[in-house]
Order: C-alpha cells, then structure tokens, then sequence
C-alpha cells in the first residue's frame, strides 16, 4: 500500500504544506524556489504581475515571494514560547533580528533560534546571482518549548555546514549520505543547540537528520536512545522509499516508534527527513507566531508584542539584507562576528 493510512505501526500521511508534525515539532516546512537572477536590489528579474505581493505562496513562474515585496522571504515578524531551526540547502537566507543580532547563511548551514519569551526576526532570500538561476532550498522547523523555559531568553546560534556530521555509509553496494544537525544517531556528534533548547535535554532524544539514498541501496536507522521517543520520516525526494518493507510513494512521511528500520530507495534516488523527540507532553495553544500553554498565556504574549515590540526593530528597512559581498557570516548580539571557518573577529 503507498496512499495515506496505517499498516502495523507505521502510519503514513500526505505530505502538505505545512507537513504534518509531532509533539515536540511543531511545524515543518519545505521551501524549494527556483528564482530567476537578482538585480541590484536583489530582487528577481521578473515581472511580479498577478502576484499577491505580500501573501504570495503560490508558485508561479516557478518561485514564490512569500511575505517579501522587493526580496521574496519574510519581513521582519515576532515569535514567543518555541524555537525555529532553519536548514538552508541551497541559496542564501538574510538574518536579522531585535536583538541586534545578523547573519546571511546557506549551502547547508543551519541557525537555530530560540525564541523563548520574544524576538523579531526576518529571513530574507537576497537574489545574489546576477547572471544566472538563484535556488533557494531550506527546511524551517518549528521546536516547542516546555512550559518551564517558554519565556527564556532568546538565543541565535549558527551550525556551520562544515561543523555538522556527514557520513557515507555502505548501502546494497551504493553509499548513503547520512547529515545529522541535532541527536546522536548513528554515532555522531554535532554541534550542540542553544543551552536552554528542548533538544539540549539528554532525556528529550531529539534528533533531526537528512538521509540521500540511492536507487536500490538500503540503510539502517539504528533505534532512539529512548523508548518514548516518537520518529516521523518525510520522503520528499524520488520515487518511492520503504520503511521496513511499508511502501510510501514520495511525496508520503511516516510516523512511528523510535524502533530500529531499514529504509530503502525504489526506482529513483531519494532523500528522507528524520525528525525524533519525545513529546513534551503539555497543552499547546498556538495563535500565529506564538506558541503558549494557555490561551490565556497567548494573549499576554499578543499585549506584551504590541506593548514592547519585543525590543523594538533596530533596522531601516523591515526586510533587511546585508552586503552584496558580505559573504556567510554570524554577528551576534554583543558584536562579535562569527564565520564559518570559525574565526572571530570584533
């Protein structure tokens, strides 16, 4: 069986927009523009005609402006009580936030933001090629809070690609290419997330990882560490990818226990998204960018928004991008500047 529906434990479900999540994740989105060239604005060379600028998420001429009027993206807009991780794949993303904090990242780079008790922030695309096609490609995900650190302080951190865990591991005579941000599946060791994020309790097991399998081959996704630990595997790439024999024709996801499988690509290479926690377990009220306990709680965070504006907005321009040469780069809140190659400069 492929369409939506259950066989054993393994539930399948259709792949949207957003794709359907589990406690602690919150959202996940799949972003794939096929941008034309930039201009000096960085905006695309196109014409913007029939557009809803400003709510355009429906893909014409191949590429979508999202919130964005000149740069497509999303101007600057509030959060409070989760995290968002940002995997940018391809292209670039312009980072800017209330706390003074910014950064342009892309090419496998992650930024993980915990939101906590509020920040503004904005994700502009900057259309950089002038001459030629500019691809943007991210997951965001959303990562909840528990109630105990819903109003923390909010934190910005960068995973540089080259700092991230990739592995090639033999599969049916082809090499699968396993790249985990977060957990310790298959023996790796990333980067840390932010000190008070969801994943940064060993007992939450939280694990995101991309796994690129080629036609035919096979891998083994050894089990969570934990046994309340809930895994959703999204197949988004090829043709069709079984999870212990279950066939889910792309696009499906599945959901299931954090048990030990063997996932195999049929007919095309593939690429899966592996998202695991165990569930927090708390009520969750969400009104647009807030995500509370109560909805009690979600209107002190809509008057405390209007009230403060969370710090304020210390930029020109509400879709802030940097420099045409700025290049990947992470400015922090207290100035200190942050590259990929791990240099700091004041």
């Amino acid at each position: 069986m492929s369409e939506a529906g259950r066989t054993g434990d393994v539930e399948r479900f259709t792949l949207g927009f957003p794709w359907a999540t589990t406690d602690p994740f919150l959202f996940c989105v799949h972003h794939l523009d096929h941008y034309p060239r930039g201009d000096d604005r960085f905006a695309p060379v196109a014409s913007l005609a029939g557009r809803r600028l400003g709510m355009d998420f429906e893909i014409k001429d191949g590429f979508r402006m999202y919130h964005g009027l000149v740069v497509p993206g999303f101007p600057q807009h509030p959060h409070r009580g989760f995290e968002t991780v940002t995997l940018a794949r391809r292209g670039r993303i312009d980072h800017s936030d209330s706390l003074g904090a910014a950064a342009r990242f892309g090419d496998g780079d992650v930024q993980w933001m915990t939101a906590g008790r509020g920040v503004v922030h904005s994700e502009m695309f900057p259309l950089l090629d002038r001459d030629g096609p500019n691809t943007v490609e991210l997951f965001q995900l959303w990562l909840n809070l528990p109630a105990a650190d819903k109003m923390v302080e909010p934190h910005f951190k960068m995973l540089w690609a080259d700092s991230m865990p990739s592995q090639r591991l033999s599969g049916a005579g082809a090499e699968v290419e396993v790249r985990v941000i977060a957990g310790d599946l298959f023996g790796a060791s990333p980067p840390s997330p932010p000190p008070r994020s969801y994943a940064s309790r060993p007992d939450a097991d939280v694990a995101i990882v991309t796994l690129r399998i080629p036609a035919g081959a096979s891998v083994t996704v050894p089990a969570a560490r934990s046994g309340d630990a809930v895994r959703s595997y999204y197949a988004f790439e090829g043709r069709e990818v079984r999870v212990d024999g279950v066939s889910l024709r792309v696009p499906l996801g599945a959901r299931l226990t954090g048990r030990e499988v063997v996932l195999e690509a049929v007919g095309a290479d593939a690429e899966v998204l592996l998202l695991q926690g165990v569930p927090i377990g708390e009520p969750a009220v969400q009104y647009g960018p807030f995500v509370m306990n109560s909805a009690a709680e979600v209107q002190q965070a809509m008057m405390d928004y209007r009230r403060t504006g969370f710090g304020g907005w210390p930029w020109p321009s509400d879709e802030p991008v940097h420099p045409r040469d700025a290049g990947r780069f992470a400015r922090r809140p207290d100035g200190a500047v942050e590259r990929p190659d791990d240099t700091t400069e004041r």
